[in-house]
């Protein structure tokens, strides 16, 4: 009976075909949608798990002022210094230290300028932030503290200034800065936020400091913990060392932050989840609404085949039987939306990985879940008219021209 019921409920569809692609349309764009933004939600959560990692589960990121949105406190934006960086080196727990700063410059090789951001770290910089040399060497602990005049290229850098060709031993031109290339970065590619993480430029801190600044600031300390310590254990260390040196007292709040890759992590998630949340239940109101063409169109065919219905009727057809018949026609619609939307979403999704630079990370429960949304949809928007075939009375029915 059933098979019957979707035999007929094909050729019923087929029937009509531009007015059944119009009906389960809004069921494609609505299941596709849905899809669509879990799978791109889900990649940029992966994108950010991968970046973090990249950096180490055993960082931690030492910045002024307190943690948070809204006014900050009295001295809340106090910067770092050198000297905090040299007295955090000493402590147990800490196996690198890299104090950095920055500053927007513009760089110039022959007659090739490129707008860019100059990083001011240390020797331990690279290793602490995740970076390795593509060619050249990393700058020595000397050459950090003299403030020599030598640079290290991120890969967007290097192709605007210098193309294909070789820039290890060049000179280029930092804001008022002569400084020579020792050394081209892998590439990363875009951050987490969507930045090109390529565009840098790293030099001495005391250069930039000096020379770029003219000041002494440290805006961050980034810190790699020493092995067997946990970020629990780093955290407190730091807490009660930058305390002491700033002379904050019992019961007062702190003027610094210090967070670890992991809660980095977990408050990214924490965006990218609500995001796509709320863009998921936006785009599942479109299922709904397909929902409501089915429900009108199929309304529209039971006003169209009164006299088919009053036939079945006289014949001995019963009311269940054409009750079926409808519902399965609902239910057929709604289904070829789903799997119709099943591919679009699929393909959006790949598709925007490819624009957005993120995994493709589909997730099989969430679309066997759309599509069973789908179902549901075509069950309880096409009952209504189903059962209003049903309770045709079969001689008025014959009466309906």
């Amino acid at each position: 009976m059933i098979l019957e019921a979707v035999r007929l409920a094909l050729r019923s569809i087929l029937r009509n075909k531009l007015r059944s692609f119009l009906t389960i349309l809004g069921v494609v764009i609505g299941v596709g949608a849905v899809i669509a933004m879990v799978t791109v939600g889900q990649g940029s959560s992966q994108q950010v798990s991968q970046s973090v990692s990249g950096l180490g589960s055993d960082m931690l990121v030492l910045r002024p002022g307190q943690r948070g949105f809204g006014p900050q406190t009295s001295g809340g934006n106090r910067r770092f210094n050198l000297r905090d960086a040299d007295a955090l080196s000493e402590l147990r727990e800490a196996r690198l230290v890299a104090p950095v700063t920055s500053s927007s410059v513009t760089a110039v090789y022959g007659n090739t300028n490129a707008s860019t951001q100059v990083t001011g770290s240390n020797e331990a910089f690279l290793e602490v932030a995740g970076w390795t040399l593509a060619d050249g060497r990393n700058m020595t602990a000397a050459e950090a503290r003299g403030g020599a005049a030598y640079c290290i290229l991120g890969d967007t850098v290097r192709q605007k200034l210098f193309g294909g060709g070789d820039a290890i031993g060049e000179q280029i031109r930092v804001k008022q800065i002569s400084c020579q290339v020792i050394g081209l970065l892998q590439a990363k590619g875009a951050s987490s936020f969507g930045n090109d993480q390529d565009d840098l430029i790293i030099m001495p801190i005391r250069l930039v400091q000096r020379r770029l600044n003219g000041d002494g600031d440290v805006n961050s300390i980034q810190i790699a913990l020493a092995s067997g310590v946990t970020t629990t254990e780093g955290i407190a260390a730091v807490q009660d060392l930058m305390r002491d040196r700033r002379r904050i007292g019992l019961g007062q709040e702190d003027n610094f932050n210090v967070s670890d890759m992991r809660e980095v992590a977990d408050m990214l998630n924490s965006v990218n989840s609500v995001l796509s949340g709320m863009l998921s239940s936006v785009a599942a109101v479109s299922l709904l609404v397909g929902g409501i063409g089915i429900m009108n169109i199929m309304l529209v065919s039971v006003t169209e085949r009164t006299r088919e219905i009053g036939i079945r009727l006289a014949i001995g057809a019963t009311s269940g039987q054409v009750l079926t018949q409808f519902l399965v026609e609902a239910v057929v619609l709604s289904l070829l939306g789903g799997v119709v939307g099943i591919g679009v979403g699929l393909a959006l999704a790949w598709g925007a990985g490819i624009f957005m630079a993120i995994p493709f990370a589909p997730d099989p429960l969430v679309v066997l879940m759309a599509f069973g949304f789908s179902a549901v949809v075509g069950v309880v928007f096409g009952y209504f008219p189903a059962r209003r075939a049903a309770r045709l009375d079969p001689i008025e029915a014959l009466r309906h021209q």
